[in-house]
């Protein structure tokens, strides 16, 4: 899945750094070798699109907080989910202005989600997964099961454990999606 080229990209970045440090208070956003004046320009003010932004201090998560919706702008998604990133996700405190310099960036911008009937339909490191059964969903995105090494099971498992409910419940009930999501990083 490739929605946006690399200017697109640095954008997002920007976009997501200016609204956090507006929240912050702080003077500046990270220094950029090439700065773009306006970065919203260079996304389509029709992509809709959902996202998520990931917040790292020197490799350890710092936040995460997405929408997987896609009826909003992606610069709208990117912009309340990077500032709910820093300051509402309810593993961790708000970040701090000094926690501020020493943070890296990941989006993820989610295409379309779609039902999966069988297992096998699951590709680990390319889809991400929703588990959906009654109020209760849980959600991974696709890197999750890259970084913890599972399978296809064991990434249900899991999306049926962060979503509050049994780790078979994808097999007893609980309704299964998989979608692609573009992701990129600010560290290598």
């Amino acid at each position: 899945m490739a929605l946006l080229d690399d200017a697109s990209r640095k954008s997002l970045f920007l976009i997501a750094r200016a609204a956090i440090a507006r929240a912050i208070g702080a003077e500046s956003v990270t220094p950029v070798a090439d700065p773009i004046p306006n970065p919203e320009s260079l996304i389509p003010g029709d992509l809709l699109a959902g996202a998520f932004v990931t917040l790292r201090i020197k490799g350890e998560l710092r936040g995460c907080i997405g929408y997987p919706g896609a009826e909003l702008p992606l610069v709208e998604v990117v912009e309340r989910c990077a500032v709910s990133a820093a300051f509402s996700d309810p593993r961790f405190p708000p970040l701090s202005a000094a926690e501020w310099s020493d943070v890296d960036l990941e989006i993820s911008v989610l295409g379309p989600i779609e039902r999966v009937d069988d297992i096998q339909q699951v590709v680990v490191g390319r889809d991400g997964l929703v588990a959906v059964f009654g109020r209760r969903r849980g959600l991974l995105l696709p890197q999750v099961a890259v970084e913890w090494s599972w399978d296809a099971s064991e990434f249900a498992a899991q999306t049926c454990i962060k979503g509050g409910l049994p780790r078979d419940a994808w097999q007893k009930g609980a309704r299964l999606f998989k979608f692609e999501a573009e992701v990129f990083s600010e560290s290598p």
